[in-house]
């Protein structure tokens, strides 16, 4: 009598992470040290070097960020339609480069100097959709257990070269000048390139999704231009509005600067189009795939997501200017001289130190936690914390500058920025961190570029708010009814920018109660997306109910 022998099952060798990845964060590692090592200085620069105002400083500031993250929208188009990331990232470096060099070589020749701040807001933001999403297009369903990791020391590394940039680079500008200031950066992001350019061989190059008949705008034109009596035609009429009044938003160009103008145009389109093409969308049922109308739906559903956390932006990128202005009028103690701090500028430094920190603990202690008491931390409830943590933030940085303002010059000690500093960092890491995660999972493969490009332009909205409420209270009269009621202008700012916080905070949590989530990861060893079932950690944040 034979007797058969069960052969025992084979356990599958772990996921190993993607070999490639270290080329991938290096060259981010590399070239966020390059951003905000000339971002963080450059309202110090335009005041000490090319003599403009405070309030010319923040308009040119906040112009340049407003064009940083506009220009993701060109660069993931170009990606996802014509070159693919790899070949996109590569060539917008080189404008990045070139960029920085100007700076570094003719930093006092306004026109130079301008002409380069363009050109890295080109090469920065074009590349700034993509880096993310490269760094995800590396996993697939057996690996993207892995890919929460990456993300987080993908945020980390964001931070790391922040850290550098804003500790070293003021006291660069304070001690060498602009040349060697600007110099640093320019080699680094040289460096970053080349880094990039060296792990070409071993990269997952996800090809370029080739003309869809079925496509997101496809089949938003189909929804809008699809005539029904019956039901009537308002969401194209609203398309129609939007496209008009965006085209009469040129009319403030007197006031506006001209990126700033193109971009709030571009808001009013998109915001008065997504309405209209959700009212109208179902008649697009027939002419499309149901999975192709369900995908704009999908998409469309994100975009609110991003939407309400515009103010979070409003409030964060402030700390290069406001926070920065403020921390002028304080006083710096002897002992922060032991760490060489002796510009406010160099406070901007605590907000990437903090992040490095509160990654892993937020990870390995706070989230793990709050599981244990039985409230999942999903990433829509992280990032309605985040925004409301950034409303706190500013009310803290408001009492500091009436406390100022209530008392002798220079009399209040720059370390009390510390508190709106660690409330505002605790907001950004569940806002921002999270959001990269969130922005990716979400998208359809064929919209990846595209979508994580609106992640980004959450930043450009954000400040197009804060031009455009300075550009408000400049009027004479708004000015005199804010100094009537006994508060100075800057302080009144400080809470209103609050108040919006607080608000935003509000309509996330109700809009995300309803919020269901998708996962669009890569099928295993395929460059096709298979999208795959939520793992059992994160079934409840199919829903915040």
């Amino acid at each position: 009598m034979s007797q058969s022998v069960s052969t025992p099952p084979t356990t599958p060798p772990p996921a190993k992470m993607p070999r490639q990845i270290p080329y991938i964060i290096g060259q981010e590692g590399c070239e966020r040290l390059t951003f905000y090592g000339m971002r963080n200085i450059l309202t110090p620069f335009l005041i000490t070097y090319l003599l403009l105002t405070k309030a010319e400083s923040k308009e040119v500031f906040h112009s340049f960020v407003i064009g940083v993250y506009f220009f993701p929208v060109l660069g993931g188009w170009i990606s996802d339609r014509l070159y693919g990331k790899y070949r996109t990232i590569l060539a917008f470096s080189l404008i990045y480069c070139v960029g920085l060099f100007l700076l570094a070589a003719l930093p006092e020749n306004r026109n130079a100097f301008y002409t380069g701040l363009f050109l890295i807001a080109l090469g920065a933001g074009g590349i700034k959709p993509l880096v993310a999403s490269f760094v995800g297009d590396q996993f697939d369903d057996r690996t993207k257990h892995l890919a929460k990791k990456v993300f987080d020391a993908f945020y980390w590394i964001i931070n790391f070269g922040s850290f550098f940039g804003s500790f070293f680079m003021p006291l660069a500008l304070q001690t060498w000048g602009p040349q060697v200031a600007f110099g640093i950066p320019a080699i680094l992001m040289i460096v970053a390139t080349i880094v990039l350019w060296a792990g070409r061989n071993m990269y997952v190059m996800v090809p370029v999704a080739p003309a869809n008949p079925n496509s997101f705008m496809r089949v938003v034109k189909t929804a809008l231009v699809t005539r029904d009596a019956q039901r009537g035609n308002l969401g194209f009429y609203l398309a129609v509005f939007g496209a008009v009044a965006g085209a009469c938003t040129f009319l403030l160009l007197p006031v506006l600067e001209l990126v700033p103008t193109i971009c709030l145009a571009f808001v009013v389109v998109l915001t008065f189009g997504g309405v209209g093409t959700w009212i109208q969308l179902e008649r697009a049922r027939g002419h499309h795939p149901d999975e192709a109308v369900d995908g704009v739906r999908a998409v469309l559903r994100v975009l609110v997501i991003f939407a309400l956390v515009t103010p979070f932006h409003s409030l964060f990128d402030q700390k290069a200017t406001t926070w920065v202005l403020q921390g002028g009028d304080m006083y710096i103690p002897p002992e922060l001289d032991v760490l060489r701090i002796r510009e406010p500028a160099q406070m901007q430094a605590f907000n990437p130190l903090l992040v490095m920190i509160l990654i892993p603990f937020n990870n390995l202690v706070l989230y793990p936690w709050l599981r244990k008491l039985g409230w999942e931390p999903t990433s829509l409830r992280r990032m309605t914390a985040g925004i409301l943590f950034s409303a706190f933030a500013w009310v803290a940085a408001g009492l500091i500058q009436i406390a100022i303002e209530g008392g002798d010059s220079k009399s209040i000690s720059i370390l009390w920025q510390l508190l709106p500093y660690a409330l505002l960092t605790f907001g950004e890491v569940l806002v921002s961190a999270t959001g990269l995660e969130f922005a990716y999972s979400q998208a359809p493969l064929a919209m990846k570029g595209v979508i994580m490009s609106f992640w980004n332009l959450t930043t450009t909205v954000g400040n197009l708010w804060v031009l455009l409420v300075n550009a408000a209270i400049r009027n004479d009269t708004v000015t005199d009814s804010i100094k009537s009621s006994g508060i100075s202008v800057t302080t009144f700012l400080m809470f209103f920018f609050a108040a919006f916080a607080g608000v935003a905070t509000l309509v996330f949590w109700l809009y995300s109660r309803r919020y269901r989530y998708v996962d669009h990861y890569r099928a295993e060893g395929s460059t096709s997306e298979k999208p795959a079932p939520l793992p059992a950690a994160t079934a409840r944040d199919k829903t915040e109910d």
